[in-house]
């Protein structure tokens, strides 16, 4: 059987709090499958975004190792974490992180630019992601021109412009009202099936959450299985239903 294309062993993270030491979690192990959708839920505090971090190499656990197939990303120098997160991870915040000054393709073009890519080039496959989430007649217009849900679709096209094999999303529906984060969801589902995704999201949307293929809460340091998934992944809400 072949192993999972996430792998987390024995992960522990401890802040510094004044003269004690903050224990988020200890002795952790996370498995995820490739292609898979994972949803990871828990109360406010319990770690998630910490645990996201760890994953997605934006902070080193105090202990353990993270591996993607068999690269330990925990244990490589910056600057070659730093190029692993650019080619095979995409990042999705619930703060849509957009430089205002900066047109909508200009923010999706950014990871390209970093890895050294013409502006051409860059820009052609930056206003096709920008077509893919619905977007390409917005590309000229500013971040702050753009209100919250095309904001959000224009964080999504920039997380996908790389062709990354790892989507990594916290709250990413957080900060929309309910149709327009419904929408935002759908769109992240279909495109973690037409980019062949491994997905792993945090959410204190349960009705999103039972959506994916599988649950985990975070629970006093440890992960334990979440909420069942819904047996109708595409049955919107109730609230859609009118």
């Amino acid at each position: 059987m072949p192993e999972p294309y996430i792998r987390a062993r024995s992960l522990s993270k401890v802040f510094k709090s004044g003269d004690a030491d903050l224990v988020i979690f200890s002795n952790l192990n996370l498995d995820v499958e490739r292609g898979e959708m994972l949803a990871l839920v828990g109360e406010s505090g319990a770690g998630k975004s910490t645990l996201l971090h760890l994953l997605g190499g934006l902070d080193r656990p105090s202990e353990g190792t993270i591996y993607y197939n068999s690269t330990e990303i925990s244990g490589l120098a910056d600057s070659k974490q730093a190029d692993f997160r650019n080619r095979e991870i995409g990042f999705v915040w619930q703060i849509h992180y957009l430089l205002p000054e900066f047109t909508a393709v200009e923010n999706v073009m950014m990871p390209l630019l970093i890895r050294g890519w013409t502006r051409a080039r860059a820009a052609s496959e930056s206003l096709a992601r920008l077509d893919e989430v619905g977007l390409h007649a917005r590309a000229s217009h500013r971040a702050g021109e753009l209100s919250g849900g095309e904001q959000q679709r224009v964080v999504l096209a920039r997380a996908l412009v790389g062709k990354p094999s790892v989507l990594l999303a916290d709250e990413p529906t957080g900060n929309l009202d309910f149709r327009t984060g419904e929408m935002i969801f759908q769109l992240l589902e279909g495109l973690h099936r037409s980019h062949q995704l491994t997905s792993v999201l945090v959410t204190h949307n349960l009705s999103f959450a039972r959506r994916c293929d599988r649950v985990l809460s975070l629970e006093k340091g440890g992960l334990v299985p979440g909420p069942p998934i819904d047996s109708h992944p595409g049955t919107p809400p109730e609230y859609l239903k009118s």
